[in-house]
């Protein structure tokens, strides 16, 4: 988010701008408070003396001044988050040598605004019965929504020491305290913002963000430096700084989810500001990545997903027994089911990862526990891929577009990524690519697991062959004649390949399924030009009439996708093309303070000094964060 600032710790996060306000922005950068998907923070507006402040550096601000007469004060704004909340302070200096009396004010209001709201889709939602409310405290003001008798939400701000007056009656509340500064001494006042849901108790007790940023980071050094850690892994600084800052970013987006006995466990939300919820494909692959070292994250993912997983025919969320779900949202809109992401079950490749994960996640750890745990799950998501994923009718697990949904249910989601050379969205059933891969690997993976954990040979072989007939088959119809062989990035309704040259076919290097021929031109393909900017691979090959740099799924560079790519050329034995990539997003992540973005444009290296970024994406998000890990694994040597 462009000259902005975001704050975010399991399940609650703060969009700001540099200067630490909240003004209500909606569209690409929504800014606020959030929890739940809504909006419990949609205005906050610091002044002094009645005006607005200039920012010299972050958190640092002063009113207006000359070289003659230099600002009367100075304020540190300081700002932390928690599973609770905002905790801010500002400390107001007196730079001169008399007393000083200085007027602050906040300005605050909640629009509790659902994030599906904030998009700029031109889709709006009709709220009967919504009632907002508000209410002013001794020490702040509490803003309040209630729908129905299920919805009920509260912002509670306090402080210390007590406002001088708050209003809160037509237009924002207004926070005001009258200062006094002694000469050359300073002032501290305390604000805390609550996101608090139902009938939870909020606590008195307000806190300074240095203790709240103290706290959140003690437990994100313990699961950073806990061992194996991943930087002391690695002799290149850039991976190193890279890998620390991944894990300190999915300790914090790490969120509560049950799990099938009802207890509840942290697994990784996807990312902010979009997507801080549990995404089936998002938690798995970046818990595959971080695997050889937070082997944790696999084992929690796993259990909040076996939770989650169909039993029922749903046609409106795509809900079929056995499948892993796409993604799961507490926010008002699922509850009262006016879009139908409560629970979304429009994913093709979640159920084989799951299964995927859950081989990865027994032969590395050595526990079986897990595995004979979750047999019913797999067996479950086995079936699912015959039944109704599409194995026993069409050979290939296949999905049909969700017109009320999602139109794409593969990683590339957006409603034009899977699209004809000329550029038409391919109609259903459709079968991408990196799914048969997926499903290869899974039902493998599956038959080890039968063979050695469940003792069912005959399940095994019958998984077996199944594989065997699938690696076959897509040699025979996905493979582009025109292109050397490279696999076509999908099959359409009407059995067509989709002749596309898209970063999709090398996921089949990850997953094992090609023969050696045909991985080796598909890994020496990822690295010509068209593929590879010198910052990454992009998801289109340049000069193909679908391509688009800017776009999110037709030419844009995205670090998971990359990661999977280096982990299919590490195993093909492509170290060179593998390193090649590695270096390229590297490079990009110091653009980023080692951050990586969900996403960055396809645009050249040759043509900017720095990577050119998606305006759009997610920072931090879970599988970009995870992404470095997997560079990691790649030039290890070491592959789950």
């Amino acid at each position: 988010m462009t000259d902005r600032r975001v704050l975010v710790y399991q399940g609650l996060f703060a969009a700001v701008d540099s200067a630490g306000d909240i003004h209500g922005t909606s569209g690409a950068q929504p800014d606020g408070l959030f929890a739940l998907d809504a909006r419990h923070l949609s205005l906050w507006q610091l002044t002094a003396n009645g005006a607005r402040l200039t920012q010299l550096s972050p958190g640092v601000l002063v009113p207006a001044g000359t070289r003659d007469r230099p600002p009367a004060y100075t304020l540190f704004r300081e700002q932390a988050v928690d599973r609770c909340g905002l905790a801010e302070s500002v400390r107001l200096v007196n730079n001169g040598a008399r007393p000083l009396t200085v007027h602050l004010r906040y300005l605050a209001d909640a629009d509790f605004a659902d994030q599906f709201e904030l998009r700029s889709d031109d889709r709006s939602y009709p709220k009967p019965g919504a009632e907002h409310g508000r209410e002013t405290t001794a020490h702040g003001v509490t803003f309040t929504y209630r729908r129905g008798n299920s919805w009920n939400a509260r912002t509670v701000i306090t402080s210390q020491p007590a406002p001088s007056t708050v209003t809160a009656t037509a237009g924002p509340a207004v926070m005001h305290w009258e200062v006094s500064v002694p000469a050359h001494g300073a002032t501290t006042v305390i604000v805390n913002i609550g996101a608090v849901f139902g009938t939870a108790a909020t606590t008195t007790a307000v806190r300074a963000p240095e203790d709240v940023r103290a706290s959140v980071r003690a437990e994100l050094r313990t699961f950073v430096s806990s061992a194996p850690r991943p930087a002391q892994l690695t002799e290149e600084p850039a991976l190193a700084q890279a890998c620390d800052r991944g894990l300190t970013d999915l300790a914090a987006l790490r969120i509560s989810a049950p799990t099938p006995d009802g207890t509840s466990t942290l697994v990784p939300a996807a990312g902010v500001p979009w997507f801080l919820a549990l995404f089936g494909r998002d938690s798995l692959l970046t818990s595959l990545f971080a695997l050889p070292y937070r082997p944790q994250l696999a084992a929690a993912t796993l259990l909040a997903l076996a939770a989650t997983q169909g039993t029922r025919h749903d046609r409106e969320r795509i809900e079929q027994p056995g499948k892993i779900v796409h993604e799961v949202r507490h926010s008002e809109l699922a509850q009262f089911e006016q879009v139908p992401y409560g629970r979304y079950y429009g994913a093709v490749d979640a159920t084989p990862l799951f299964l995927v994960l859950l081989h990865a996640y027994t032969t590395h750890t050595g526990d079986l526990t897990l595995a004979r745990t979750l047999e019913h799950h797999a067996r479950a998501a086995i079936q699912w891929m015959f039944r109704y994923g599409g194995l026993n009718e069409h050979g290939y697990l296949v999905y049909e577009p969700d017109p009320d949904g999602l139109i794409n249910q593969c990683w590339k989601d957006s409603a034009d990524a899977i699209c004809h050379s000329d550029g038409t969205q391919a109609e259903g059933p459709i079968a991408v690519c990196e799914a048969q891969g997926y499903a290869f690997d899974a039902l493998s993976r599956t038959a080890y697991l039968s063979a050695h954990v469940w003792d069912d040979a005959t399940f095994a072989q019958r998984l077996t062959d199944a594989a065997s007939r699938l690696r076959a088959d897509l040699h025979r119809d996905f493979l582009l004649s025109e292109y050397q062989g490279f696999p076509a990035l999908a099959l359409d309704g009407h059995r067509r390949q989709l002749a596309t040259l898209s970063s999709n076919a090398a996921h089949l290097l990850w997953s094992g399924v090609l023969d050696k021929r045909v991985a080796a031109t598909v890994g020496s393909r990822m690295l010509q030009p068209d593929f590879f900017s010198g910052w990454g691979i992009r998801t289109l090959a340049a000069e193909q009439h679908p391509y688009h740099p800017l776009s999110y799924h037709r030419g844009s560079i995205w670090p998971h996708d990359n990661a999977i790519v280096v982990l299919g050329l590490a195993r093909y034995g492509l170290r060179k093309e593998a390193t090649t990539v590695i270096d390229g997003l590297l490079a990009a992540a110091v653009h980023h303070n080692y951050r990586l973005p969900e996403v960055i444009s396809g645009h050249a290296r040759h043509l900017h000094s720095a990577p050119v970024p998606y305006p759009h994406a997610c920072s931090p998000q879970a599988w970009a964060a995870a992404s470095p890990l997997a560079f990691l694994t790649a030039t290890s040597h070491d592959r789950s």
